[in-house]
């Protein structure tokens, strides 16, 4: 029997401990390669995109860089997700090699202890990573002639605690007696030509999977075979696509049709819900999905390729609209 890829020394090619035996100019040179992959680690100026600049440290001896362009100063993380920080790179680096290690999720408690910071910077930096995850896919649509997406809806968040006496406890599946805390992640997985490879998953959060038709129509090609169950809410989908159906009461695969390669992605949130987070708001339920989406998709990647995704993508995004000053907010940012 063919030994499993996390099992495997192609798995692992970098650690947490390689990371932490950096020096603070080896963890910068490392960042700096990864963000200017293009000039092979040479800086260029984020505002105006000039490659004509020269090095003027600060005092403290972290870096920074001037442009003979805009005269203006910029630093290894400005202009990306990981602006104004704090901490040292190689915290950063750390974080980031910390979170790719964990299969279902990373919780911002365990993460302030491993990197011996208050929680709250912990919870604002996995956002900051999640946000990066979730700007792979944005914009993204899958499918077309020949290809096939699968389709499904579930339930996660808004846990309610039951009364103590049984006569005074609530059906919460009946819709009177919702909270409206609970949300549907609706999620599109599609499959790559030949049926046996998974591509890319696109989740969305809904009220209801009925709510989710716009989306759906925006995210899939048309020509697309459309793999779904029996609820009612996809019944709308036979006008536009070719739909093939399967009724879960009677069997949960067929040859003509079978979701179950998207349900496996429900159960990686579920078991992050269970098991790392406990509790998931519906303010930010969106986020957990994209990032579970994130490490469905990339799982078959090496915990270094992995790293290496996630501060380019750190690099490409602007600073966080919702996370950076988070804790100044008066409210809880969307």
């Amino acid at each position: 029997m063919a030994q499993h890829f996390l099992l495997s020394a192609a798995a692992r090619s970098v650690s947490l401990a390689k990371v932490l035996s950096m020096s603070d100019r080896e963890a910068e040179t490392v960042f700096q390669a990864i963000r200017w992959q293009s000039t092979h680690g040479s800086p260029v100026c984020p505002r105006c995109g000039c490659d004509a600049v020269y090095e003027c440290r600060r005092p403290t001896g972290g870096p920074r860089w001037r442009c003979k362009a805009c005269r203006s100063d910029f630093s290894l993380t400005s202009g990306t997700l990981f602006a104004f920080h704090k901490l040292p790179i190689r915290s950063y680096l750390a974080a980031t090699v910390i979170f790719c290690n964990e299969v279902k999720g990373k919780a911002a408690l365990a993460l302030s202890r491993d990197l011996d910071v208050q929680y709250k910077t912990a919870f604002v930096l996995a956002h900051k990573i999640r946000e990066a995850m979730a700007s792979e896919t944005k914009g993204m649509t899958v499918g077309g002639v020949g290809r096939q997406v699968e389709l499904d809806g579930a339930h996660f968040g808004g846990h309610v605690r039951p009364a103590n006496r049984k006569a005074d406890r609530k059906d919460r599946r009946l819709s009177e007696s919702q909270t409206g805390k609970r949300k549907v992640v609706v999620a599109i997985r599609e499959r790559l030509l030949g049926g046996t490879s998974l591509g890319r998953i696109i989740p969305a959060v809904f009220d209801s999977e009925d709510a989710a038709m716009d989306f759906i129509k925006a995210r899939v090609d048309r020509a697309t075979t459309i793999h779904a169950d029996e609820s009612p809410a996809w019944n709308p989908l036979h006008a536009r696509f070719d739909m093939k159906r399967i009724n879960h009461s009677i069997e949960y695969s067929s040859h003509d049709a079978c979701t179950n390669q998207v349900e496996s992605f429900f159960s990686r949130i579920r078991r992050a819900e269970i098991g790392h987070h406990h509790r998931i708001s519906g303010v930010y339920l969106v986020r957990y999905a994209q990032e579970a989406a994130w490490r469905e998709t990339h799982r078959r990647d090496s915990n270094g390729m992995q790293l290496g995704v996630v501060v380019s993508l750190v690099t490409k995004n602007r600073p966080s609209v919702d996370f950076c000053g988070y804790w100044q907010r008066s409210k809880i940012a969307a």
